[in-house]
């Protein structure tokens, strides 16, 4: 699962390196991992200073920037499952032809047509980035939203949470905190997806559960695990091998 506040705080520079850099690390936007600097990292016999190490990691973990992006949901990106894989051959160097090949989509033309769309797509993104930022400038008081989960499935009014309804749910349905027992799972959407979340955090991020591990992880805050458990997967908070023999946090 991409690290949403720091996705959040990326500036367009910073996603297309794929990290952020502060005066002691590098933090890996899609995966959260920090590479400490002013150490030599070993590398298939090699030895990577830290921002080397960096690169090396998104490369090996993640293949690239532009191909973690290209996965994420038209939510996230603005494009159709077409327009993905025509960009994704863009990408890859192929020419209009091998792309019409491979797709089977209209002809040349028509993808002549796909690299004209998405150059109006970069022109209006330029412009309404432009007018956002001049937005918050002007804003005295900006209502901050919790950032939506990239692997979301779903994506609609429910997921519109400011971080003050956030607290204010977490505060009356787990009052012992965190780590506390949920009162009751909640029936009203919104609040659903405040709990799964929270929930969601509190999990292994790197850890592949049984189902019998999953389980004994949510009964911790509530004891109908099953519930809970496949609500975390229709939301795309936890993903799951077909046959139920292994469980893991989306990323």
């Amino acid at each position: 699962m991409m690290e949403k506040d720091i996705f959040e705080q990326a500036t367009v520079e910073q996603l297309v390196k794929g990290f952020i850099e502060d005066e002691q690390s590098y933090t890996c936007i899609f995966c959260g991992d920090v590479i400490e600097k002013g150490i030599i990292y070993p590398h298939n016999e090699r030895l990577l200073e830290a921002q080397k190490y960096m690169e090396v990691h998104i490369q090996t973990q993640h293949q690239s920037p532009f191909h973690y992006f290209i996965q994420l949901n038209k939510k996230m990106t603005g494009l159709t499952e077409q327009q993905s894989h025509v960009m994704k051959a863009f990408y890859e160097g192929k020419t209009d032809q091998q792309i019409q090949q491979e797709l089977a989509i209209g002809s040349a033309s028509t993808i002549r047509q796909y690299r004209f769309a998405l150059r109006e797509k970069e022109r209006q993104a330029k412009t309404f980035l432009a007018m956002m930022t001049l937005l918050k400038e002007q804003e005295e008081n900006p209502v901050e939203y919790v950032p939506i989960h990239a692997t979301a499935t779903m994506v609609d009014e429910r997921y519109h949470v400011t971080r003050e309804e956030e607290e204010e749910v977490l505060r009356k349905l787990f009052p012992n905190g965190l780590e506390g027992q949920l009162v009751r799972f909640p029936k009203k959407q919104k609040q659903k997806v405040i709990v799964l979340r929270a929930i969601t955090s509190m999990l292994d991020q790197t850890k592949r559960y049984t189902e019998q591990e999953l389980n004994a992880a949510i009964a911790k805050y509530d004891p109908d695990y099953v519930t809970i458990r496949r609500y975390l997967i229709e939301y795309g908070f936890v993903d799951r091998e077909n046959d139920g023999s292994a469980y893991w946090v989306k990323k």
